[in-house]
């Protein structure tokens, strides 16, 4: 298996698995985070912009050099970011 084939896969399992029964539906968690962060920072802040900036997070990591983690992390936060702005 190549290694993007690799990445996706992974992500896909976390983000459909074990992520969404911990922390329940991406719509619930990322609303949730979204309410927190319209408090601190004083303006509506929406479930994908939400998922937009924890995939850049994971770019400005991977500044560093790369983590395979971060790789699949912030491919798993752009596919939530792409379902949630279904909602906005």
């Amino acid at each position: 298996m190549n290694t993007r084939t690799q990445v996706l896969d992974t992500a896909s399992e976390l983000i459909n698995g074990s992520r969404q029964a911990d922390y329940g539906t991406p719509q619930e968690n990322f609303t949730r985070i979204a309410a927190i962060w319209t408090v601190i920072l004083g303006h509506t802040v929406r479930a994908d912009q939400v998922a937009l900036c924890m995939a850049g997070l994971k770019l400005a990591r991977l500044a560093n050099g790369p983590h395979q983690d971060s790789f699949v992390d912030g491919a798993g936060y752009l596919a939530l970011a792409a379902e949630l702005s279904e909602d906005s």
